[in-house]
């Protein structure tokens, strides 16, 4: 059995990932700094299952600080997820950014450092966004990389920041670039769970442009298992795309959201918001044959179990509200 650092372990995927590794009879060191981007209770709520293990360890502290307990955390890991992050394309503009370079940027290099120094393979989440605008039918990791956000900016800068410890000092790390991922403990922020919410709590969705913008959508299962597939399998310095392979416009999914509700969601209509991309779509043939990973859940069951993950979530919330 091996001992795993997990950072933004009570984030979305991270608490998931560790779930998964937990599951598998490992030990599992969860970092996170509980940062304000949305509330801790929710945070905290993701931990529940991986608190039930007595092989879980939560340290909480800020990467960006690199304090001592980065070191130890690093030191006794046979592999560091490094999945902590400043997330969010629309709200990287103005004074914002200096959020999205701490959290991306500053923390990614403690970790970087730190991991070097210990000579810890790292497995780095990146994201879609460093490809920014596509033209070609899917997107292989070697195209051009040119964000059209801050947010994408930071994300490509800490795969290049990862380039530079491996050139220079032989840091074994594997990036991933996932493709807008989904399913239960979703951000409240993003997309699928705000549909979610408008149609449990009866309120209407907003949608930015014509909503024909399209995303390859991947659901959190299947982007965890890549995750643990490429840290097991991938040859150090591989970068790999990890997408579900089911492209879908927003229409669509608002479409199969009201299906799976079996009730009509009312829709406002805004202006596209900047930095938002039209379309993404991923070649995963690398990470297919290199790994053997393939995604196993549909865009319509992942919608299914986020739709049911957030009722329950809102149940419980009324339930704790009416005691209190």
């Amino acid at each position: 059995m091996a001992t795993y650092l997990v950072t933004g372990c009570a984030g979305f995927i991270g608490s998931h990932l560790s779930e998964s590794l937990l599951d598998e009879g490992h030990t599992v060191v969860g970092v996170d700094a509980f940062t304000p981007f949305y509330d801790r209770a929710l945070k905290e709520r993701n931990l529940v299952r991986a608190f039930a293990s007595d092989e879980f360890r939560l340290a909480e502290f800020d990467l960006a600080t690199a304090d001592r307990r980065l070191e130890r955390a690093v030191a006794e890991a046979d592999v560091v997820f490094h999945l902590a992050a400043q997330s969010g394309v629309r709200t990287s503009w103005g004074d914002s950014f200096r959020d999205y370079v701490r959290g991306n940027l500053l923390a990614t290099q403690r970790v970087l450092e730190a991991s070097a120094r210990a000579e810890v393979r790292v497995v780095l989440a990146s994201s879609s966004s460093v490809y920014g605008t596509i033209t070609a039918p899917a997107t292989r990791e070697s195209a051009p990389l040119r964000p059209i956000s801050p947010y994408g900016v930071t994300k490509l800068s800490g795969e290049q920041l990862a380039t530079a410890y491996t050139e220079n000092f032989g840091l074994d790390v594997v990036i991933l670039r996932y493709f807008t991922v989904f399913g239960p403990r979703q951000r409240p922020d993003m997309a699928f769970t705000r549909i979610a919410s408008a149609l449990v709590d009866g309120k209407p969705f907003e949608v930015f442009g014509s909503g024909e913008q399209s995303r390859d959508f991947t659901y959190v299962g299947d982007a965890v298992s890549a995750t643990v597939a490429a840290a097991r399998h991938a040859p150090a310095g591989a970068t790999y795309n990890v997408g579900g392979g089911e492209e879908a416009t927003l229409n669509r999914v608002l479409d199969l959201f009201q299906d799976i509700a079996d009730r009509p969601l009312e829709i406002v209509r805004s202006p596209t918001m900047s930095g938002d991309v039209r379309r993404t779509s991923a070649d995963t043939s690398a990470i297919r044959s290199e790994c053997s990973w393939r995604p196993k859940v549909s865009l319509r069951a992942g919608l299914d179990a986020q739709l049911h993950w957030y009722a329950a979530l809102r149940a419980e919330y009324d339930a704790t509200a009416r005691i209190t």
